[in-house]
């Protein structure tokens, strides 16, 4: 070992993280938190919905045998 070592190893620990990882995890937090507002505000968009003509008849026909 050198005498110099400890002092290089020392300085090397005390630089700061990349700061566009910091930015970027920022980013996805904000846009997750965005996401989540945009989607509790909307619960219409979770309603499960028949996908064609023929499968709305049968869910039709289905909810008026259930009636009947």
């Amino acid at each position: 070992m050198r005498p110099g070592d400890e002092t290089a190893n020392a300085n090397h620990d005390d630089q700061p993280v990349n700061p566009l990882w910091g930015r970027l995890a920022l980013l996805v937090f904000g846009l997750t938190v965005l996401a989540f507002l945009t989607a509790i505000d909307r619960p219409e968009w979770f309603h499960l919905k028949p996908a064609t003509g023929t499968a709305a008849a049968m869910s039709y026909a289905s909810d008026d045998a259930g009636k009947s």
